[in-house]
């Protein structure tokens, strides 16, 4: 889970996994799987370095790159 502000202050955890997209429109709009759409006081750059994080927490961060080398 990643720590967010909303617009009015309000702080909230989201599950980072459930997150599709991340947009500055101009202000910072996250769009879940479920097709939620939420808008934070966080930049979008903040937001991808919480997520990034949380998923190198999680031993998430990686993944990708370890694959690939495999098949290399």
């Amino acid at each position: 889970m990643i720590e967010l502000t909303r617009l009015n202050g309000s702080a909230f955890h989201l599950n980072a996994l459930f997150i599709e997209q991340v947009q500055a429109l101009p202000d910072t709009t996250i769009t879940t799987y479920h097709g939620k759409k939420l808008i934070v006081k966080e930049s979008e750059t903040e937001v991808l370095d919480k997520i990034t994080g949380y998923y190198k927490m999680i031993g998430l961060a990686g993944v990708h790159r370890k694959v690939g080398e495999q098949d290399e």
